[in-house]
Order: structure tokens, then sequence, then C-alpha cells
């Protein structure tokens, strides 16, 4: 197709526009880290919510959970704008929703003031979780695509681990207080309002950064978009080849609407059913239940309730790792093989976990392992984030933002995304009820999803590895 399209093997392969490419997608990227971080900050301030309103763990859950309601809504709504005003407007859009929800979270009057902005961040998180993925699949060059699509991931897990970090300073700061003043607030104040910082960012980069050339050509603003392909794929590529390219596959084009997606007696067209399989499976699998309620995991092997941020950052080092080791895979294995490297790993995992659970006492938090149990639980929870990370936390938002055909992929990409913030709620809520049931049980579901991914992985899931988005048909 043009000359950037080579095996990214060596120095001399590599093209001279690449850390343009690069910095384009790290700063769309940003959104994912802001996706990371909120999701996760909200665990350093629960206890403190809790005696600050006075409510049972019940009802802070929902508030707690509420986040993800708007995650859906702004999921499901952030590719159709995009396609309307374009990507960088929605950027700049979250960017004002994460910073609104950071300053009203902070400063709550009430509980339903709190989960108010917690939906509207979560409204953000969503839209952040769409157009990342759908923009930098369309300014990255084929051949290093896979790789640049996962900065996302890789934002998502920095973003959770640098919250932990956030956290933990704050909570030093009010000497391990949550409730603790600093400056005239709670040291919970603090850390939920301390990511107006990188949302600013966030809406700062957005103004240094192109529109994506496909938009561009659909609103017929060409000369702008031969700047960016050039821009973006180097002096080599063939201008008026990449636009007549881009001008045919959307030819017969319009506005996709949520009709665009629907086909046949399925209700969606098949392509849209298997994005949403991704996105399901991704979180049916229960990595959230790892971040979300890794406290009681670490006190069943009689580990110090104090010390348990340790223990949450160690998981998300592991988190990083794999990511890491995904983002340096996914262009050359290609997204089906290290799918299905990861759904075995995490099968195995999963089940070892339940083996162990088995042999659990007591109930909610206050439960205990035998000591070989124990080890093993912690081992198979640590190969399980290693697994998940390596391989569905990338790959599926690399496959999200390729596989779907240029009219209905900003469209298709929300459905997806807001299918699983479904998914992730309905992870979340369950947990508890699951874990009081039978916490064995419970890891014995989420191994039968892990199972069950390999299978729909080779019938259904194409591979995209190293394909012209144009391709996708």
């Amino acid at each position: 197709m043009t000359g950037t399209a080579q095996a990214p093997e060596g120095r001399k392969a590599r093209p001279e526009h690449l850390s343009r490419v690069v910095f384009l997608a790290a700063a769309a990227a940003m959104g994912g880290f802001l996706f990371g971080y909120d999701s996760a900050v909200i665990n350093g301030a629960v206890v403190a919510i809790r005696d600050r309103f006075d409510v049972g763990s019940e009802l802070l859950a929902q508030v707690i959970a509420a986040a993800l309601i708007g995650c859906a809504i702004g999921a499901a709504t952030a590719g159709r704008i995009a396609d309307r005003i374009g990507r960088i407007r929605v950027m700049q859009i979250a960017s004002v929703l994460f910073i609104a929800s950071a300053l009203g979270s902070a400063l709550p009057t009430a509980l339903w003031d709190l989960a108010l902005w917690r939906v509207i961040g979560g409204v953000a998180i969503g839209m952040a979780s769409v157009i990342a993925p759908a923009y930098i699949a369309e300014v990255s060059p084929s051949a290093y695509r896979g790789r640049l699509a996962s900065f996302q991931q890789a934002a998502i897990v920095i973003g959770i681990a640098v919250s932990q970090l956030v956290n933990f300073g704050v909570l030093n700061l009010a000497d391990g207080e949550q409730r603790g003043e600093i400056g005239g607030f709670e040291a919970w104040q603090w850390m939920l309002g301390i990511m107006v910082v990188p949302a600013l960012i966030y809406g700062l980069l957005s103004f240094f950064i192109p529109e994506s050339p496909r938009y561009l050509v659909s609103i017929g603003r060409t000369q702008e978009a031969r700047k960016v392909l050039r821009e973006v794929e180097g002096k080599t590529v063939n201008l008026d080849i990449r636009v007549a390219e881009i001008e045919q596959n959307m030819r017969h084009e319009r506005k996709p609407s949520f009709k665009d997606l629907l086909g046949g007696k399925f209700l969606f067209l098949p392509i849209v059913w298997i994005g949403i399989g991704l996105s399901v499976f991704q979180q049916l699998v229960g990595i959230n239940v790892i971040f979300y309620y890794s406290s009681s995991l670490w006190q069943s092997v009689g580990i110090d309730p104090e010390s348990s941020f340790l223990y949450s950052f160690e998981t998300s080092i592991v988190n990083i790792v794999g990511t890491v080791i995904a983002m340096l895979l996914v262009d050359r294995l290609g997204r089906k093989p290290l799918a299905l490297i990861g759904s075995v790993g995490m099968t195995i995992s999963l089940g070892l976990a339940a083996w162990a659970f088995s042999y659990k006492t007591g109930t909610g938090e206050d439960i205990s392992l035998p000591d070989l149990q124990g080890t093993v639980a912690l081992f198979a929870a640590n190969f399980f984030v290693l697994f998940f990370a390596l391989s569905w936390g990338v790959v599926v938002w690399v496959l999200l933002g390729e596989m779907f055909p240029g009219k209905i992929r900003a469209a298709a990409l929300g459905v997806a995304a807001s299918a699983q913030w479904i998914a992730n709620w309905l992870i979340t809520v369950t947990f508890p009820t699951l874990s009081d049931w039978n916490l064995s049980g419970a890891y014995v579901i989420y191994a039968a999803f892990a199972l069950l991914s390999i299978p729909f992985i080779l019938k259904w899931v194409p591979e995209t590895k190293g394909k012209a988005l144009e391709e996708m048909g």
C-alpha cells in the first residue's frame, strides 16, 4: 500500500514519522489513563465516604457502581457524536466532564450529589473508552496499528497504578486517616479532586493533535486530510491513492445511525455481535473482581489490612508488565493467537483459584485459607491478571478499533463498549452476593467464561493483523 507498511523489525525499518504517530496515540490514550484513574481512585475513599454520609455497604456499593451506568451511556453515544462533530471534539467534551466530575465528587453536599457526579464521570469514561481506540486506529500505519492501539490499555493500567500511588501519598500526608484534614479538606476529597490535573492535560493535548483523516474526508475537508495522512504515514505515501481509498470506502456511506448496525433476524449485524461478545467476555472472566475486591483475598492469607495497598499495587505492576508484553507481541503474533494464549492461561488460573477458595472458612471479608491453598490463591490471582493483561486486556481494544467496517466503526464501537460497561456493572454488583453464597463457585463461573471464550475466538473473531482499515468489510 505504502512504504510505511513494512515489518517493524530493526531500526532501519522504523519510519521517520513514527515518533509523531506515537505522540498522537499517546495523547488520545490519555483518555484511557483517566478511565483507569477514575475507575480505581474511589477505592481509596470508600471508608471515609461511608463514615461521612453514614450509609451501609450496600447503598455505598450502588453509589460507587453508579459510574458504570454513566460509562454505558457515554460509550453508547460517543460514536454518533464523533461522526457528527469529530473525534477531537469528543475528547474535549470528555475532558470537561472529567474535570466537572473530579470537582463535584470532591465537594459533594450529600450522597445523591456524589452519585450524580460519579455518573457524570462515568459518561466521560465511556466516551474516552470509545474515542481513543477509534482515533488511534484511524491515524496509525497498519504495520504499527496493533502496538499503537494497545496504548489505550497501557494507559488504563498505568492510570490504575497512579491512582493507588496518589491515594497512598495523600494518606501519608493525612497520617493514614482517610478523613484526616489537609489544607482545609479531608484526605478522601483530595484523592477524588486531584483527577482535575490529568483531565486538564487531556483537554490541552487535544488542541495539539490533528483530526482523524477519515473524518476529514467524510466532511469534505480533503486537503486537511492529505496533510494529516502525510504527517502520520510519511513522505513516501501516495496521497492521491490513500485519499482515493478512503473516498471509495465511503462513497456510498452516510452518517451512521443505530439502524446501520441492524441486520437479519438476530437484530445486529454479525460483526457487531462479535464486538459485543469480545467486550462481554472481557468482563465476565471477572477481572474487576481482582481490582475491586482484592482486600478479602489478601486478608484471607493472613495479610494485615493496613498493608493491603502494597499488595494491590503489586497486582497493578503485574498488570502493567502483562500489558507491555502484549504491546510487544500484538503486531508479531497477531490478535487471535494472543487472545487464545490468554484464554487458556486465565482458565487454568481461575480454576486454581476456585480450588483454593473451596477450602475457605468464614464469610464476607472475615475468611481464611490453609497455607497451601492461600499460596495457590495468591499465585493464581497474579497469573490471572498477567494472562488477562497480555491478551484480552489489550487485544479487545485493538480489535474494536480495527474490525468494524468504516461506515459503522464509531457507532459499533460505541455499542460494544456500552455492552462492556454493562457487563462490568453486572460483575461488580453480583460478586459480593456470589462470594457470600460460594466464593469458590464464583471463580468456577469466571473460569467457565474464560473457557467458553476459546471456541468464540476460534470460530468468530477475525484476524486484523496487517490489514488496512479500508479492507475491513
